[in-house]
């Protein structure tokens, strides 16, 4: 394993997170002057090689925001993958902390969009990359109509023919402990929803949007042709990360099959 690390820079990136409560948000402040990623270069990776025998390759709007290289790398694994027929997926992940070089959001990203099949997002994300906004919604206002995306995903595949599915995550802020959480899927003809849950006490809600996005990945796999089972999966996967400390989800398939069938009890489990 330890054959395939590629090594860089001064050291690894960090950053530090202020943990909100109630009327006050999180803040989070992000360190990755001369890390590795920051100081990666096209030509680096061998990305037949880091292919071989994948079908599917998964990129973030965070990669190509922290520094030019990195984003000229994730372009270069975009169109590798291209070229072998790999489904590519991406969560648009705007941070207006890390676009410090010098490029927008809206001059880089769009031309790694372009390669895409897959996109990810929520309201921020499709206005601040994308120039794309719904009208009429208020995610301080506790609740997010998904039916308000519908056009948003629609210009999304306009722009981006080669966009299969767009999937927007619906958080509505009641407090930083209480959020309402959901999300949409738009597959070109059909927009799928799914359940909405009340997240009251949140333990830690960093990585929502990634567990989000590795449930809705394991759901078009396993559930193939069935995209409301697979954005339902998504939503509950991502509902329990909530409840997990750390940047990561810990929780089980069978825990969120549960949560999907509607136990909610939190009952021990012995």
């Amino acid at each position: 394993m330890w054959r395939y690390l590629l090594y860089g820079g001064e050291r690894l990136g960090i950053y530090f997170l202020e943990t909100g409560a109630v009327s006050r948000g999180s803040k989070v402040i992000y360190d990755r002057a001369n890390s590795a990623i920051a100081t990666i270069q096209k030509g680096m990776i061998d990305w037949d090689r880091v292919f071989e025998g994948a079908t599917w390759f998964h990129w973030t709007g965070i990669t190509p925001a922290i520094s030019q290289g990195a984003a000229d790398v994730c372009l270069e694994a975009i169109h590798t993958a291209n070229e072998k027929g790999l489904t590519v997926s991406c969560d648009l992940n705007y941070r207006k902390n890390l676009w410090k070089y010098g490029k927008t959001a809206g001059q880089v990203m769009p031309a790694l969009v372009a390669g895409t099949d897959i996109i990810l997002g929520n309201e921020e994300d499709a206005e601040k990359v994308l120039g794309i906004s719904p009208t009429g919604v208020d995610v301080t206002a506790g609740h997010v109509e998904g039916a308000a995306y519908e056009s948003v995903s629609k210009q999304i595949m306009e722009r981006f023919p080669g966009c299969r599915k767009v999937i927007t995550t619906l958080r509505g802020s009641v407090s930083a402990n209480h959020n309402t959480w959901s999300g949409v899927l738009w597959d070109g003809e059909k927009l799928y929803e799914a359940p909405t849950y009340q997240i009251t006490h949140i333990v830690d809600r960093v990585g929502g949007g990634d567990s989000f996005m590795g449930g809705l990945i394991y759901g078009l796999l396993t559930w193939p042709g069935d995209d409301q089972q697979a954005l339902n999966f998504a939503v509950a996967a991502s509902c329990l990360k909530h409840t997990v400390y750390g940047d990561f989800n810990q929780v089980t398939v069978d825990e969120v099959l549960k949560l999907m069938e509607g136990d909610a009890s939190g009952r021990v489990t012995r």
